[in-house]
């Protein structure tokens, strides 16, 4: 039972510690993130300096090359905005059946 508990402690604390949140990450830490290089972080660098992104549409409208597609792919790999995975955002404007 230790092992099981002391197993899933460890499983949480390795998926928290790689959420970057683009609004507080270095660039370093971005470049970290599967599909984050050099140039896509010095421009979510430079975006960031201006203002926080407010939500994931807010980065895609001011961040040339970032969609959809790459948003999800980007949240896949750990990135979030305000501490929220693109998923979230798309669930959150869903039309409502």
């Amino acid at each position: 039972m230790y092992k099981l508990i002391v197993g899933a402690l460890l499983a949480l604390s390795c998926s928290l510690a790689a959420a970057v949140d683009v609004n507080r990450a270095d660039q370093a830490a971005l470049e970290g993130v599967k599909g984050i290089g050099p140039g896509l972080s010095t421009k979510l660098m430079k975006e960031r300096s201006s203002s926080a992104f407010k939500d994931w549409a807010d980065l895609i409208d001011r961040v040339p090359g970032v969609g959809a597609g790459n948003a999800a792919r980007f949240s896949a790999a750990g990135l979030t905005v305000n501490g929220k995975a693109y998923e979230a955002m798309v669930k959150a404007q869903a039309p409502s059946r």
